[in-house]
């Protein structure tokens, strides 16, 4: 490095004066880094004077020592000055030594030990954590304070904390036996890293801790790929245990056994706990171990719970019994896809840390993967909402599947970062099962969408027209049907004095009979002092309107909403089991036929004619307003404006177009053009079978 002597700056290392001594390694941690400088200042002999630094020195001068020392050893140097009592020192300093700067310094280089493994040294074949081992036992409390400084106020100090651990957690997993592994994580586990590197991924610290937390979660997927990779095997003590503590945990009936004290084998000893055989061991071929400490945990955790389930579902039908084993390590299964433990993050963190958007760093982070246990829990019992409310079979497994596959996409896959897991369970516990199929049809229409977008949209066109057309005949035929309508008001004898309280105390005084006529070009009505019943015929109705002279049909009906209020009208209600604002206004406006000169100056379109109110209809209710309204529309092949309406053109469109999608086959998505039936050989009477593309007499 220019402008450093080297010679003199190794010199100066091992003065007697602390002020040169701190100076002098001060700026070494700065210039240690090239690797040139750190090869020229080895062949100067600083090594030794660095490693008596760090041995002896304390405050400032220790930290920069340190610090020199974990870049040195990074460039993959040095590492012959690393000896036992050098690793005992740094490994005392994390537990004793109050100063941030020399923690972080020293974790720096026992994350340098622990992260080389591969590198020898004084001790042939102990690397890694097997060359911290020999301190740590020194030190019991070594793990404890580590974990216990990730949640540091100082993000440095924090991150190399987090920076070691994931050190250790990696060496462990790929040099460790397998009976030491999981002691050595379980540990970490009962130490309350996952609450504390969790909590720190819903913090505003995790810009400045990005690289650490997302190592960290990768690691998370390594070892639940690890767990879930290793086969459930009952020769393996653990392994067995677990099974056998399934068994116990769910209060077997021990009525089986015999006066002389042997007992019987149940013939559903492990059907009755949900699985499909007697040999439950092989059923987790696809989970593995993964899936055995899932359900073994949701079992533990409420055994009581676990055996209340157990008992309600005896008393089922034997195909309407949830499975509560199969059902586990279906949920597992799940999770194992919708976290893709099979991908790699390392790639995605180094992508993700590049980039300084809050945005990136939501996308990467995934807290919920940490608490892995308590979503199964949840997506369980999610499982066993789903199979009690839908009163499913046996043979309803994978739709149930599928849709807590969709619940676990929407509720944990959507969720935001910050979001804590105790309100992620909450919703999974409580999420509406209506909502969920709604989810369901969305999905599958996008899914289609993707794969078959033209042709999609063209049958959603095309439903969407014959739904029209279908309301339009619907409203039509409520006009040939008839109804009546109140002509005047008038107040009830007995409602007592009018104020502004009694207002709604009115009632008809006179009625108004409109109908359709059966050729459906003129409107035919008539007044009545009351209703009639039978209602009156077509023949009785002596006023009519020619259609043809119709120039346009307004309302006071709302288009987008079913209130029909008005300002300029006093009668707001009217008695009856849904009565609706009397000032709800039908008005039908039409060019009168001209007579005399005026006539034979108007042309055809009305022309110097003027528009006149032909008639009025005052509506009871909301649903009369809209038939009324929207079917004069649709007879003047106008389109409809009202929100009953029009809600009911799109559910008779949607419903029509998820039967369709409900009746073609994924596997059927990319297929080639059906090549459609030959007629040859038959006549006029045959048929064809869309659903199979067959021809048929």
């Amino acid at each position: 490095m220019e402008g450093i002597n080297v010679a003199e700056l190794v010199g100066r290392l091992s003065s007697e004066e602390e002020s040169v001594r701190k100076m002098a390694v001060f700026k070494l941690q700065n210039a240690i880094g090239d690797p040139s400088f750190a090869e020229v200042f080895i062949q100067e002999g600083g090594l030794p004077k660095l490693r008596f630094l760090a041995l002896h020195s304390t405050g400032n001068t220790l930290a920069y020592c340190l610090t020199s020392l974990s870049r040195l050893l990074e460039l993959d140097k040095g590492w012959d000055h690393v000896t036992d009592d050098l690793i005992k020192r740094v490994v005392e300093l994390v537990v004793a030594q109050p100063l941030v700067n020399v923690n972080r310094g020293a974790m720096s280089v026992l994350a340098a030990i622990v992260g080389h493994p591969a590198t020898r040294n004084s001790q042939p074949g102990v690397t890694g954590f097997q060359r911290l081992k020999p301190a740590v036992e020194l030190y019991p409390q070594f793990l404890p304070m580590l974990v216990e400084k990730i949640t540091s106020a100082d993000h440095a100090l924090c991150a190399n904390s987090l920076h070691l651990i994931n050190s250790l957690m990696r060496d462990a997993i790929a040099n460790d036996a397998d009976f030491e592994w999981p002691r050595f994580i379980k540990q970490l586990q009962e130490l309350g890293v996952i609450k504390s590197v969790y909590g720190l991924m819903l913090s505003s610290a995790v810009h400045d801790l990005a690289h650490p937390l997302l190592e960290f979660q990768s690691l998370t997927k390594v070892l639940l790929k690890k767990w879930s990779e290793e086969k459930v095997d009952l020769e393996k003590p653990d392994h067995r245990r677990a099974i056998r503590g399934l068994h116990t945990a769910s209060n077997p009936d021990k009525s089986g056994a015999d006066p002389k004290g042997s007992k019987k084998q149940n013939p559903a000893k492990w059907r009755r706990l949900g699985f499909e055989t007697e040999s439950p061991a092989w059923e987790f071929e696809a989970t593995g171990f993964l899936g055995l400490m899932d359900m073994t945990d949701f079992v533990y955790k409420d055994e009581d719970g676990f055996q209340k389930l157990l008992l309600e579902q005896s008393a089922e039908p034997l195909d309407q019994r949830c499975p509560i084993a199969r059902a586990s390590i279906a949920v597992t299964s799940i999770l194992f896809e919708h976290f893709e433990v099979d991908k790699s993050d390392e790639r995605e963190s180094q992508r993700y840390t590049g980039q300084d958007s809050r945005s990136n760093f939501d996308k990467a982070f995934k807290p919920m993967l940490l608490h892995w246990s308590r979503v199964h829990k949840s997506g369980l019992n999610a499982f066993i909402r789903l199979w009690k409310a839908t009163e499913a079979s046996v043979e309803d497994f994978e739709k149930i599947e599928e849709l807590v596959r969709i619940l676990i996409e929407h509720i944990v896959g959507q969720a935001p970062r910050t979001r804590e897991i105790k309100d992620v369970e909450e919703e999974l516990g409580q999420f509406d099962i209506q909502r969920l199929r709604e989810l369901q049809m969305e999905l599958l229409e996008l899914t289609y969408e993707d794969e078959w977008g033209h042709q999609l949209r063209q049958v959603r066109d095309e439903l969407n027209h014959e739904a029209l057309q279908f309301v339009k005949e619907q409203r039509i035929r409520c006009l040939l049907q008839g109804a009546w309508f109140p002509q005047a008001m008038s107040y009830s004898t007995d409602a007592g004095p009018v104020t502004s309280k009694t207002l709604s105390r009115t009632v008809p005084s006179a009625w108004r009979f409109v109908r359709l006529s059966h050729n459906r070009r003129y409107l035919h009505y008539a007044d009545f002092e009351e209703k009639l019943a039978p209602e009156p015929r077509l023949d009785a109705l002596q006023d009519k309107i020619d259609l043809s002279i119709v120039s346009s049909v307004v309302s006071n009906v709302s288009a987008s909403a079913p209130s029909t209020s008005s300002s300029d009208s006093t009668l707001t209600t009217l008695p009856g089991p849904a009565p609706a604002s009397t000032s709800t206004k039908i008005t039908i406006h039409g060019y009168l036929p001209a007579s005399g000169h005026s006539r034979q100056t108007s042309d055809a379109s009305g022309a110097g004619q003027k528009e006149s109110v032909l008639l009025q209809l005052h509506p009871q209710s909301h649903t009369l307003a809209s038939e009324w309204l929207d079917g004069l529309l649709m007879l003047l092949n106008q389109q409809p404006i009202t929100a009953d309406t029009n809600k009911l053109v799109n559910l008779i469109g949607g419903y029509g177009l998820k039967i369709r999608l409900l009746n073609v086959r994924f596997e059927d998505v990319g297929m080639e053009e059906p090549v459609l039936p030959s007629r040859e050989g038959l006549d006029d009477d045959y048929y064809y079978d869309i659903g199979g593309m067959d021809a048929g007499m």
